[in-house]
């Protein structure tokens, strides 16, 4: 049965009528019209549905919308601050030309946002380890790399 979730969705207050159970991608790509997190595995295997959930990069297509009161959520849509500047990580994804076929760029983002919210200047084994849970089709993944590494070199 339905119930009225408030959830904390890029630092706004979201009011939705809901299954508990149902998971959160759904809910942020159906009600909130926020489609930056994308449908990959549904199985938290492939990272295309990461979003941010107070700080820490998690599987959207796992969570339970229900057991996200009082968490923050950032969404990719939610990284770009007021005066519509991108996220360091966002821009230096253009600069390294670390976007392809795009089935792994909002995930590799909210990764590499999580990690620099836990480590200023993480090095290239830190910065591998954090994208672990990230797959790439096209293989794109040195370019992302690079782009992280040109974040942590500006921090």
């Amino acid at each position: 049965m339905p119930e009225e979730i408030v959830l904390s969705v890029n630092g706004q207050e979201r009011v939705v009528e809901e299954e508990p159970s149902t998971p959160l991608l759904y809910v942020l790509r159906n009600k909130l019209d926020l489609t930056g997190a994308k449908f990959g595995c549904g199985l938290g295997q492939c990272g295309s549905c990461m979003v941010m959930i107070d700080g820490a990069a998690s599987y959207s297509c796992l969570l339970p919308v229900g057991r996200l009161e009082g968490k923050s959520i950032t969404t990719i849509e939610g990284l770009v601050d007021h005066e519509g500047n991108l996220n360091p990580v966002q821009d230096a994804f253009l600069q390294e030309q670390a976007g392809q076929c795009g089935y792994c760029t909002n995930g590799m983002i909210i990764a590499g946002v999580a990690l620099f919210h836990k480590n200023k200047q993480p090095n290239k084994q830190e910065i591998r380890t954090a994208l672990q849970g990230n797959l790439c089709r096209c293989g794109v993944q040195a370019r992302v790399i690079k782009a992280l590494e040109r974040v942590s070199k500006n921090q």
